[in-house]
């Protein structure tokens, strides 16, 4: 019981970044579903907000029992409505999250309804609070699931690759990394290759092969420009 909790922990602070109330809802996630524990026992030893943020947890786990039926997008905008702090959805996040990465251990059923449900709630979920590496994984894991011979093969695909990528990657980077050196602007560059989900929709939306679809890569350019630039840089856009 204690391993599932301390990896949800674990994601909700260094996946998700939130504070020390959200870990020790991490912890208490499943009490009051799975134990004789109730609000007010959490209450008492732990706080108003922390109860809260629990009842919370405990609604949108319970909401999938009456509401089946409903459209996803419905469904997303009733998670979002359940609990007035959004901690009890970006824990519920990092509960399907450790959920799909443990997902081999559950009957083939089981793991298709799971993965089925990440597909089109959690996923767009999590994209539409800002959460796009979670997104991604969510995505990834559904797929291995629904389809897992594909899921390997890109994947595969990928990681033949590798060397090509990097390359790319340095080629397209070097030129950036100079002008912005030559300006003595801190800068990181990353560079990846598209997510397995991502390119097996886009295979299917272009219906073509994998070897057709050129824009495997994906590369962010992150600026932290100095205080003077930035003050410069609006003083020029504001025109009296």
């Amino acid at each position: 019981y204690i391993i599932h909790p301390i990896a949800v922990a674990k994601i909700v602070t260094h996946e998700i970044g939130l504070g020390a109330k959200s870990i020790t809802c991490a912890f208490l996630h499943d009490v009051v579903e799975d134990t004789d524990y109730t609000l007010e026992g959490i209450k008492n030893h732990f706080g108003e907000k922390i109860a809260s943020i629990i009842d919370g947890l405990t609604k949108i786990t319970g909401v999938f029992d009456q509401k089946s039926s409903l459209q996803a997008e419905n469904f997303r905008k009733i998670l979002l409505t359940l609990s007035d702090d959004v901690r009890a959805i970006l824990i519920k996040l990092a509960d399907r999250l450790h959920n799909m990465r443990t997902l081999d251990s559950m009957p083939p059923n089981k793991q298709m309804k799971i993965a089925g449900e990440t597909t089109y709630l959690y996923a767009p979920l999590a994209n539409r609070l800002g959460l796009y590496a979670i997104k991604t994984e969510l995505e990834d894991l559904s797929l291995k699931y629904h389809h897992p011979k594909i899921y390997h093969e890109i994947g595969k695909k990928i990681k033949d690759n590798e060397k090509r990528r990097l390359a790319t990657i340095n080629q397209f980077s070097f030129p950036i990394t100079q002008k912005l050196d030559k300006n003595h602007i801190k800068f990181s560059i990353n560079g990846r290759p598209k997510s397995i989900a991502s390119i097996w929709n886009k295979m299917q939306r272009k219906n073509v092969p994998f070897d057709e679809v050129y824009d495997l890569l994906a590369i962010r350019i992150i600026l932290s420009p100095s205080p003077e630039f930035r003050k410069k840089q609006c003083a020029g856009t504001f025109i009296p």
